[in-house]
């Protein structure tokens, strides 16, 4: 009797234990001990920005053991919208149709401009891999061009192929300065490399003040999320940096330097974008109606992704010491403890399904 049940019970642990290789297989997020993706993403000013400096001042080995962060690469969305504004002026002036945007001051015309910027990223992060540095004859050009390819995959007609050729090129000498900015700060992050590095990709998404939940298409992070590249969901981790709308009004209007609008710390959002686009977001939805805790579900191109995701919590302000020359103890310590707590659950092992 005793044999039989001793055998049995050897019977259950090898099933146990093939059983768990098997579901090991299946599940949809395993532990990571780095961060190969990090989307790292808030409303505006809530302190994108500062957090990336604060984690950046940690040795290199702290920096991966702590926060599962390696050498950085950036990629961001802000120097698209920059250069869509300086479009949409430039147009302006010539009585022309300014196509993205009608004021300086106003949201996008179409706002499946939101799904462009994502496109671009995902072209970014495809010449990241490819080792791809460009250096085209006209710099200005070779954007305007990009984004028209990036608009028709979002179903927005291209507009830049069809100028006349004298208006594209006294379209492009005006960008020209602008356009030589950004692809150089582009090629900078390429030349990095990608192996063994934590690649940043930073955005703010929204919704219109007082929205309701699920927000229309092409408003949140949820199509945001969707647009992303098969390339980057699959590796992607996403960190959030909660403030209140309110708080983001506050520290957007504080951080202004009209002397410097295309800068990606200094960029001020126009007040009725930060109502009509950044009114709220849906991070705080996704979350709590993901299929596994500490979650982003994302469907995409067919597939389901499951991204692990965490909430910084800086409703209270812990960042903006980060932007002065001298930091004191209290606000290192502050700050540390509270980012060490809120990246853990990106780099825990178990899962678990609601």
């Amino acid at each position: 009797m005793k044999k039989k049940l001793s055998l049995i019970f050897m019977f259950l642990i090898s099933f146990t234990f093939v059983f768990a290789q098997d579901l090991y297989e299946i599940l949809p997020v395993k532990k990571q001990k780095t961060i190969d993706v990090l989307l790292l993403v808030a409303l505006p000013a809530s302190g994108k920005s500062e957090v990336r400096k604060f984690v950046k001042s940690y040795s290199k080995e702290d920096c991966e053991s702590i926060f599962g962060i390696k050498d950085t690469v950036q990629l961001d969305d802000f120097p698209y919208v920059h250069m869509m504004r300086r479009i949409s002026e430039e147009l302006s002036k010539r009585n022309l149709d300014p196509i993205f945007f009608l004021s300086p001051v106003l949201p996008f015309k179409n706002p499946f401009e939101w799904g462009t910027l994502m496109h671009l990223i995902n072209e970014d992060y495809d010449d990241l891999l490819n080792h791809n540095i460009q250096n085209p004859e006209s710099k200005a050009l070779w954007i305007l061009k990009r984004l028209d390819r990036a608009r028709q995959k979002v179903g927005i007609e291209p507009v830049f192929e069809n100028f006349d050729r004298s208006l594209l090129n006294e379209l492009a000498s005006a960008l020209e300065k602008d356009s030589e900015k950004l692809l150089f700060e582009k090629n900078k992050e390429i030349e990095k490399g990608y192996l063994d590095k934590t690649v940043i990709i930073e955005f703010a998404r929204g919704g219109a003040y007082d929205s309701s939940f699920p927000l229309p298409e092409p408003y949140g992070y949820k199509y945001a999320f969707s647009q992303l590249s098969d390339d980057i969901l699959k590796k992607a981790s996403v960190l959030y940096i909660w403030v209140s709308p309110e708080e983001s009004r506050r520290k957007n209007e504080k951080r202004a330097d009209p002397n410097d609008p295309g800068s990606i710390l200094h960029h001020s959002v126009p007040l009725a974008v930060m109502y009509t686009d950044y009114g709220c977001d849906d991070f705080e939805y996704l979350l709590d109606t993901s299929s596994v805790f500490n979650t982003i579900e994302v469907l995409s191109h067919g597939n389901t992704y499951f991204l692990p995701a965490t909430r910084f919590d800086n409703r209270i302000d812990k960042t903006s010491f980060v932007r002065d020359d001298f930091w004191n103890e209290k606000d290192i310590s502050s700050l540390s403890d509270s980012l060490i707590k809120s990246f853990k659950p990106l780099l825990i092992e178990d899962i678990s399904f609601r």
